[in-house]
């Protein structure tokens, strides 16, 4: 079975994030499996996403003394003996 390709467009099915660089990046394995396995086991979704989306909470834990963040694990952790 063959189409009539003729009127095609090349490119991106949906354009890209203008926010977004793209890059070339060398990462071990299992961490790239893992982000996979985690939107797989979600129903769908962009493991790059994912993984844009975990940087961003370490950068933006980094900004957050530890101090603060002692704290608020300390919190949680009360409430969850009560």
């Amino acid at each position: 079975m063959s189409g009539d390709f003729s009127k095609g467009k090349r490119g991106a099915v949906v354009k890209a994030d203008p926010n977004k660089i793209r890059i070339t990046i060398r990462l071990d394995g299992d961490i790239i499996e893992y982000f996979k396995r985690q939107v797989h086991d979600a129903g769908g979704g962009n493991y790059q996403t994912l993984m844009n989306d975990a940087l961003r909470l370490y950068m933006q834990s980094e900004a957050e003394p530890l101090e603060d963040t002692l704290r608020k694990v300390i919190r949680e952790e009360l409430k969850l003996a009560k």
